[in-house]
């Protein structure tokens, strides 16, 4: 083989190699052939108490951690919470304890313009009595902490509403706390 054969071998190899390797956080949900559902659906089962799903809007930071895997979805916002409420609600292992930024509360059409149509499309799909608001920044402590053990899975929209977030903190889906305290009990 030729010097030159040699050389253009090598550099195949070198290519074909680096292209099979998956270097930094991507993930295949970022791929064009794999979208966001289908990721989050390969996840679930995989998923257990103590992970979080969350949907943001346009502007929540993509976050380095390892724990943390982030998706895009390029669905209306309310689609994409319904869908994770959805997918959520039909696995057998988990149910969510579902939060949104208590900061809502003082937010208005006239502040953020768009905000009637978020909060009445969110309402149509989660109600209000299950979300329960808490201040954005013990959420973000949270995630934080929770993504040093745990996965976190942020599917980030386009929306570009302020304190749109919602959080799905995911519990174990077939046992409670009441049971639990008794086996604890008993264990003392």
């Amino acid at each position: 083989m030729t010097v030159k054969k040699t050389f253009l071998f090598c550099i195949c190899l070198v290519g074909l190699a680096t292209s099979c390797c998956n270097t930094g956080n991507t993930d295949p949900g970022n791929d064009a052939d794999t979208s966001w559902k289908t990721t989050l659906e390969q996840k679930l089962p995989l998923l257990g108490h103590r992970n979080w799903i969350v949907v943001t809007d346009m502007a929540y930071p993509l976050q380095t951690n390892p724990g943390i895997t982030t998706l895009y979805a390029e669905e209306p916002y309310a689609d994409v919470i319904s869908t994770v409420d959805s997918l959520i609600g039909r696995a057998p292992h988990v149910f969510a304890h579902v939060y949104q930024d208590q900061e809502q509360t003082r937010l208005s059409e006239a502040l953020a313009p768009g905000w009637d149509e978020y909060k009445e499309s969110v309402s149509k799909v989660l109600g209000t009595d299950d979300v329960k608001l808490v201040p954005h920044e013990d959420l973000i402590k949270r995630l934080d902490e929770v993504s040093n053990l745990c996965q976190v899975v942020i599917i980030k929209t386009s929306l570009t509403i302020p304190y749109s977030s919602t959080f799905f903190e995911l519990d174990c889906g077939y046992w409670d706390a009441e049971r639990e305290g008794k086996v604890r009990q008993a264990a003392e």
